[in-house]
């Protein structure tokens, strides 16, 4: 079920945004990979098999862009993951990678709570551990033609109320998805946006623990 052609990693360092320099530049990466879709021009009933099979494929992913962006995990403030669905699949393929996309970073980062919750949409973290990927992993997704491009969602991996972190990453993929293929995409961030200043609650003043505030 799982033919995987291509994986594409990508990685930026920003040193300014036409402002003063920050003390360190902000590293930000992504990384792509595509499948060819099982279900491409089809309708099938039950893809939920897919979404197991793909769980080692989002770890893998993970520990390859955490390599690619050469830094610790702890290094690491914000996340989102995202799929372009070939033009023979639908959308609802996209979102299998919930799952094994989203578990797949939370879990590299120290997240402790229950797989098999999260699976069901019955847990987004583990309530009162600080630095375990509390947050929920943004997500987009579209059905898109070969070398469609896709901005990433970013928020900040404890508190998605963290405006300084809400961000996005620009991925694409050339020459994919071709009709029968999807590409899935994780990506990481180091910090909050270069020259963020527009107030809400700061990574410091997190206090809840419990993946919003």
């Amino acid at each position: 079920m799982i033919e995987v052609r291509r994986i594409l990693t990508q990685v930026e360092d920003i040193h300014h945004e036409f402002g003063p320099p920050p003390p360190a530049p902000l590293r930000r990466g992504a990384i792509a990979a595509v499948l060819r879709n099982p279900f491409a021009g089809r309708y099938e009933p039950d893809i939920l098999p897919m979404m197991e099979a793909l769980n080692p494929v989002g770890l893998e992913m993970g520990r390859r862009l955490l390599a690619a962006l050469d830094v610790a995990p702890e290094r690491i403030e914000s996340y989102g993951k995202g799929a372009v669905i070939g033009s023979a699949g639908e959308l609802e393929h996209g979102a299998l990678w919930h799952v094994p996309g989203g578990y797949a970073m939370r879990e590299l980062l120290g997240w402790k709570g229950d797989r098999q919750a999260y699976a069901k949409g019955q847990a987004s973290g583990t309530k009162g551990q600080p630095g375990n990927a509390l947050s929920i992993v943004p997500s987009t997704k579209k059905v898109g033609a070969a070398g469609a491009a896709l901005d990433v969602p970013l928020t900040h991996i404890n508190a998605s109320y963290v405006r300084s972190h809400f961000d996005a990453f620009e991925m694409r993929v050339p020459g994919a998805p071709t009709a029968d293929e999807i590409v899935f995409i994780l990506a990481m961030s180091t910090g909050p946006r270069v020259h963020a200043r527009v107030g809400g609650l700061k990574a410091a003043d997190i206090a809840q623990w419990d993946g919003l505030r």
